[in-house]
C-alpha cells in the first residue's frame, strides 16, 4: 500500500516548483489531477522529457478555469489538496484564496515567490538566488535551487496540512515562499560554511574539485578518518599543492578505483 493512496490532489501549478511537488505526491501514491490552461505548461515546451517524467503518474486535463469553472469545482469537491503557483492577487480574483469556504476539507498549498507586502512582485529562481548569495556571477546557476527546495517545502507543507486537517476535520490555506527557500540555501554562505574561501568552499583540501589526467574528480573527505585515509593512500601531506600533484597524473577511472579500494569518498565529475 502506498502512503497517500487515499489522497486526491488538484494542481493548477505550471513551470517547475508546483509540478515537482505534485510529482512527488504522486510517487507517494496520491491521485493527482494536473489542470493546465489551453496554452499548456511552459515546462513541456522547454524541457519535454522532464515534463513527461514529472507527469507520467498524473492525470493531465486542459481547462480554461475562468470559462469552465464548474468543471474545476467538480474536481475540487472530491479533493484533499489544491496546489497553485500564481500570484496571490490572481488567486484571489479566481476566488480560490480561501477554497475552504466552498470545500471545507480542502487544503490549499499556495506556492509564491515573495510574501508580505511583496507578495505580488514578479520573480523566478534566478531572482531569488540573486539576493541570497548562491550565485557566482557571471556564470548562470546549473540548478534551480529555490524551485527545487520550494517544491520539497510544498510537499512537507502538504503532508503537515493533511495531518492538521485530520485532527481538526477542516482544511486550511498554507503559503510556500520560494524566496524563503533561497534564503535557507543561502544560510550555508552566510554562516561561512560554503562560498569563496570558506571551509567547504575550497579552503579545506579534503573537500574540493581536483583535475585528473583526463578530467576532474570531486573529493569529499570531510570527516577526519576519511581525510587521514586520503593522505595515507596518496602519500601526501594534506596541502592543496600536494593533493593536486597526486591526482594530476592519474585518470579519473584510476582515481575512482583507488578510492573504492580505500573507501574514500571520491568520484569523477560528469
Amino acid at each position: 500500500m502506498q502512503l497517500l493512496d487515499d489522497v486526491r490532489v488538484v494542481s493548477l501549478a505550471i513551470n517547475l516548483p508546483g509540478p515537482l511537488a505534485a510529482a512527488r505526491l504522486a510517487e507517494f501514491g496520491a491521485f493527482v489531477t494536473k489542470v493546465e490552461p489551453p496554452s499548456g505548461d511552459p515546462l513541456a515546451a522547454v524541457a519535454p522529457d522532464w515534463y513527461r517524467h514529472l507527469t507520467h503518474l498524473q492525470s493531465v486535463v486542459t481547462l480554461d478555469i475562468k470559462a469552465e469553472r464548474a468543471k474545476l469545482d467538480t474536481l475540487l469537491a472530491d479533493s484533499d489538496l489544491l496546489i497553485t503557483s500564481m500570484r496571490p492577487s490572481a488567486l484571489a480574483r479566481l476566488g480560490l484564496a480561501r477554497p475552504q469556504e466552498s470545500f471545507p476539507r480542502l487544503c490549499l498549498i499556495e506556492i509564491v515567490g515573495h510574501d508580505g507586502d511583496r507578495a505580488d512582485v514578479p520573480g523566478h529562481d534566478l531572482n531569488y538566488q540573486a539576493v541570497h548569495g548562491t550565485l557566482s556571477p557571471p556564470a548562470m546557476p546549473k540548478v534551480p535551487i529555490a524551485d527545487m527546495l520550494g517544491a520539497e517545502r510544498a510537499v512537507s507543507t502538504a503532508l503537515a496540512a493533511l495531518h492538521g486537517r485530520n485532527k481538526t476535520g477542516v482544511g486550511a490555506s498554507y503559503r510556500v515562499v520560494l524566496e524563503e527557500a533561497a534564503q535557507r540555501a543561502g544560510d550555508a554562505v552566510r554562516h561561512g560554511l560554503m562560498g569563496d574561501g570558506a571551509t567547504l568552499g575550497g579552503a579545506f583540501p579534503g573537500y574540493g574539485i581536483y583535475e585528473s589526467a583526463d578530467g576532474f574528480v570531486a573529493l569529499g573527505a570531510v570527516e577526519p578518518h576519511f581525510f587521514t585515509r586520503t593522505l595515507e593512500t596518496f602519500g601526501v601531506d594534506g596541502t592543496h599543492d600536494q593533493m593536486r600533484k597526486a591526482f594530476a597524473d592519474k585518470t579519473t577511472a584510476e582515481l575512482e578505483d583507488i578510492a573504492t579500494q580505500a573507501d574514500i569518498p571520491l568520484n569523477g565529475v560528469k
